[in-house]
């Protein structure tokens, strides 16, 4: 099993009824401070993380800290919409330097995911990457 999430199901054993409902609180009003911005717009672009492309072998960036669970510093514009439960794809739109891809992250309002694959198939047709590999892969 990946050790990010066994480190997230001992973290999630160790919570407390009590703190669980007050996350869910938490969890809640947040999704009530976003809300507005899908009610006037229909979908949200990001960059997918804050960081290029790392060694597959690594669970994190090397100038970030090592914890198989602590991907927020790095992956920071996934986080929020994994918290409030919207659909959200990724697709690579563009490539460093290096030749390693950079990703567009593509946010929906709930419940709306069929916008969101269909934005994200529109945004790989019109900019086809398929044909492009990073360096040093077969």
């Amino acid at each position: 099993m990946d050790p990010g999430l066994v480190a997230c199901i001992e973290d999630g054993l160790r919570v407390s009824l009590v703190d669980y409902i007050q996350t869910r609180d938490r969890k809640m009003a947040f999704w009530d401070s976003v809300r507005p911005l899908f009610e006037t717009h229909t979908l949200l672009l990001t960059p997918s993380v804050s960081v290029p492309a790392f060694e597959v072998s690594r669970l994190n960036p090397a100038h970030f800290p090592q914890h198989a669970w602590d991907w927020f510093p790095w992956a920071s514009f996934s986080y929020p919409f994994n918290f409030t439960g919207q659909p959200a794809a990724t697709v690579p739109a563009g490539f460093t330097a290096s030749g390693l891809s950079v990703g567009l992250q593509i946010v929906g309002r709930r419940f709306d995911d069929l916008t969101v694959l269909q934005a994200s198939a529109a945004f790989e047709t019109a900019r086809p990457w398929a044909a492009r590999r990073p360096p040093n892969l077969p």
